[in-house]
């Protein structure tokens, strides 16, 4: 599993000739590490007195950004496997018609759910840039550059997904398919946006200008 190597080994295969890992699993692991972000100013809130009145509303939000920080990790492995199931279904013997009619309904199948990977990961990154929304305005304001770039991960990881979305959609011959999951990624891709703003804005706040 790609989770399981060291940073280096992941990044040496990463930039090796290998299509996969590739943009999905960079998307994948960029929310993971917005996510953990958000969750390391949860802890670093937890416990402080000056921090009192919002210890549950933290501990609340730690939770649920664990849970979503462990689904992105997820998503990492499960990204490059949708690809590859995509290359073994265009690897299937074509030479009979009966031959060309399974190959193409295996690579369209595939395609769908290489398409649903990516949506799963925006999905995912809009939740916990809610929570990356909740530890900008309420917690430790000594780690409001953290909560920041937690949302600037979250962001791209939504970003980048939205591109493999996208290309994979224009394989798609399902016209209903398509169409859904157009007006999903789009609506996702609106809310991403609107939300890592105003998380930036909370940011701002707490640097006072600098």
């Amino acid at each position: 599993m790609l989770t399981d190597r060291t940073v280096v080994q992941f990044l040496d295969e990463l930039a090796s000739s290998s299509p996969a890992p590739g943009g999905g699993s960079v998307a994948a692991l960029a929310g993971a590490a917005g996510a953990a972000l958000t969750s390391m100013v949860c802890n670093l809130t937890i416990g402080k007195k000056k921090y009192a009145d919002v210890q549950e509303e933290m501990k609340s939000v730690l939770e649920q950004s664990e849970h979503l920080r462990r689904e992105l990790t997820q998503l990492i492995d499960k990204d490059t496997e949708a690809f590859n199931m995509v290359m073994a279904a265009f690897g299937l013997p074509k030479v009979t018609e009966q031959e060309q009619a399974a190959r193409a309904a295996a690579i369209q199948e595939a395609t769908k759910q290489a398409t649903l990977v990516p949506l799963g990961v925006m999905s995912v990154c809009e939740q916990a840039l809610r929570h990356a929304k909740t530890v900008a305005a309420k917690g430790n304001k000594n780690s409001a550059s953290d909560a920041g770039v937690s949302a600037l991960m979250l962001q791209a990881s939504c970003a980048g997904a939205a591109l493999n979305v996208r290309i994979n959609l224009g394989g798609l011959s399902d016209v209903a398919f398509v169409q859904q999951t157009s007006v999903r990624y789009k609506e996702i891709s609106r809310q991403v946006e609107l939300l890592t703003r105003e998380v930036l804005l909370e940011v701002e706040k707490s640097l006072g200008g600098q």
